[in-house]
């Protein structure tokens, strides 16, 4: 069952502004304003109130701005069963809509007994189209990134990649295994050839060949135990995550589909699971990658790179107007920014600021970070062009977008975003786990770039 729809009717809930409250207070029925007055509501939160018979007579949340985004990101779990009508400002449905159905997200595949949610009704098809469109892309990006590695291995995301593209009747595509060597993918066939599920890139297409090229890559590591570099067991904990900006790429390209924009997309996913085995790659190796630059292997635990360089070369064959990498690419973004607060980096000032702008106005926030040609220097390799991590630990995040941003010509328009893809506390609407960081902020802005 749908936990929003647009009838009329249900128990009234109004959604309130902390500034509005007293107003609306004092044009309530004296059993209304006495209710509130005995069980010492004070104008903030969740205060429901009872009917004569027992049941609900009405539900009143109040928060300090309903048009942002998550301001009721908790009411889904507040509410007792059953159906709600909204009255709320009709600017601020659509937040209240989204933040509704993201709080009420569920990652219930493993479970027996799943728990019974409240219901939305907001009275108005085109809010609840435009919320389900939203929240139905973030929840794509949550389940794919929750469920274990077990069941998310390169040939799952090669099965939810095809069934996108055969919902909006995009085209699919895929290179398997040792075929990518046949087709000149050699570090994404390196990075996943010691597992026994085959290294994949994953290839959608939609939308009309006469628009704007739009290519999204996603890092689509499935699970990373680090290689012969191999992680210790609290590094590798959450590594199922590590496929989360494969995840954050369909998510996003489950919206510009759904709301059909305007723009001839391109998804690539190299998928691979990093695995350790007799014929893993080693570090000290040299890789010659597709473009042709050869790379020493400074440290197997630094493979999304490698995997993401011949995705964003092959990018460059449509010459896409736009190319937007996302990945978990490293520790050092999250020391810097923290866990909530993706960065990104850009060579288009224009684009740049076109992307926080629009992370601002959504509340959803992304923070742009230095392409610092400097540290160039520190990926020197004295046997290859290049090495794929730097020696030090300083400036991580940099110096891997530094070595993505080697294998793109200068000019190219070029987002890379580094994110945790992963809430480690809940917040409203914003539950622990697998989380879509900075997706609204792209579409949105790609929405105002292609419309």
């Amino acid at each position: 069952m749908s936990l929003i729809n647009a009838e009329h009717q249900g128990i009234p809930l109004h959604v309130i502004n902390h500034q509005n409250y007293p107003v609306w207070l004092e044009a309530q029925p004296e059993n209304v304003g006495q209710w509130l007055k005995v069980t010492s509501f004070e104008g903030k939160g969740l205060s429901t109130i009872p009917a004569a018979d027992g049941g609900l007579a009405g539900a009143i949340y109040v928060v300090e701005d309903s048009s942002e985004f998550f301001a009721c990101g908790a009411l889904a779990n507040l509410l007792p069963a059953g159906q709600y009508f909204l009255h709320a400002e009709d600017k601020d449905k659509v937040a209240i809509a989204f933040a509704f159905l993201a709080g009420a997200y569920r990652f219930e595949r493993y479970k027996s007994s799943p728990e019974s949610l409240p219901v939305l009704a907001v009275g108005d098809q085109g809010v609840v189209d435009t919320a389900t469109k939203l929240a139905s892309a973030t929840a794509l990006v949550r389940d794919l990134i929750n469920t274990p590695a077990g069941d998310m291995m390169p040939e799952h995301l090669s099965e939810v990649s095809a069934q996108l593209a055969r919902e909006f009747g995009g085209e699919f595509s895929e290179i398997v295994g040792d075929e990518l060597l046949t087709h000149n993918f050699p570090t994404i066939h390196a990075v996943g050839r010691a597992s026994q599920h085959a290294p994949r890139l994953l290839d959608i297409r939609w939308g009309d060949n006469n628009a704007p090229k739009l290519t999204l890559v996603g890092k689509g590591v499935c699970f990373d135990s680090g290689g012969l570099d191999v992680k210790p067991a609290s590094g590798m904990r959450l590594m199922k995550k590590d496929m989360g900006g494969a995840a954050h790429v369909l998510g996003l390209a489950r919206m510009i589909m759904a709301f059909n924009l305007n723009v001839n997309l391109r998804v690539l996913i190299p998928a691979v699971e990093n695995a350790i085995a007799g014929n893993a790659f080693r570090p000290g190796d040299v890789i010659t990658t597709r473009k042709g630059l050869t790379v020493e292997i400074d440290n197997t635990d630094a493979e999304g790179r490698l995997v993401l360089c011949d995705a964003l070369d092959l990018a460059l064959d449509d010459d896409p107007e736009l190319i937007i990498d996302f990945a978990t690419l490293t520790g050092a973004m999250r020391v810097a920014l923290g866990t909530e607060l993706p960065g990104f980096f850009a060579t288009k000032d224009d684009t740049a600021q076109g992307i926080t702008d629009a992370g601002v106005n959504n509340q959803d926030p992304v923070w742009r970070m230095p392409l610092h040609q400097p540290y160039m220097d520190m990926l020197n390799s004295d046997i290859a062009d290049l090495s794929n991590c730097a020696s030090g630990p300083f400036g991580g995040a940099i110096t891997a977008a530094l070595y993505l941003q080697k294998f793109l010509p200068a000019d190219v328009d070029w987002c890379h975003f580094d994110v945790m893809a992963y809430n480690i506390r809940a917040l409203p609407g914003r539950p622990k786990g697998g989380e879509a960081f900075g997706i609204r902020a792209v579409f949105d802005y790609l929405q105002t770039r292609f419309s």
